[in-house]
């Protein structure tokens, strides 16, 4: 079943929160963010929406990281029940497609909570005074492949915030399959 995320609540602050990344290495708000912003992504391994996106997640954040974006992944989902979104699938999964961005578990569940993520994926593209801009989709697309021509809006999105500090007041809300939650 789908869901769709919320619209963008602008100029809320991203909330503080320290995760391992499929290596063990701990980040924080601190150590992820850019210059011009940072952009989250919660997503998981399992989900069809991510699976027929991730190819242009991973073009879009390489892009995002040259104009000083910090750009993490955060994968909530209870893993126990959905066992492809497991650490050790997750490593597999950042491995076999070159992340040139942080995958961090949230075992907890917190982060997801705390910053109200429904879907995955669910991108919240803060500025760099870490105030949300963004709470969009990737494209057009959905599940289906992207034609030639499909505007990139998170992409887009994501630079207007880098050059003004500001994201676009018009915003389709992202679509996918729910945040897997404990009990």
């Amino acid at each position: 079943m789908a869901t769709e995320t919320p619209l963008c609540n602008f100029g809320w602050k991203a909330v503080n929160f320290e995760l391992d990344d499929t290596s063990g290495k701990r980040h924080s708000l601190a150590t992820l963010r850019g210059p011009n912003g940072l952009l989250l992504m919660f997503i998981c391994n399992h989900c069809p929406y991510v699976k027929a996106v991730i190819d242009r997640i991973c073009r879009d954040a390489r892009e995002l990281q040259t104009l000083g974006i910090g750009v993490a992944a955060i994968m909530s989902n209870d893993a126990a029940e959905y066992p492809e979104d497991s650490l050790d699938n997750m490593r597999q999964v950042a491995s076999d497609l070159n992340f040139t961005f942080p995958y961090l578990h949230d075992a907890s569940q917190d982060v997801a909570h705390a910053y109200g993520a429904v879907c995955t994926p669910d991108f919240f593209g803060f500025n760099g005074a870490l105030e949300l801009q963004y709470r969009g989709r990737l494209d057009a697309s959905g599940r289906a492949p992207a034609k030639p021509d499909v505007r990139r809006e998170l992409l887009e999105a994501m630079r207007e915030i880098a050059a003004s500090g500001h994201g676009p007041r018009e915003q389709t809300a992202s679509i996918g399959c729910s945040i897997k939650w404990r009990g």
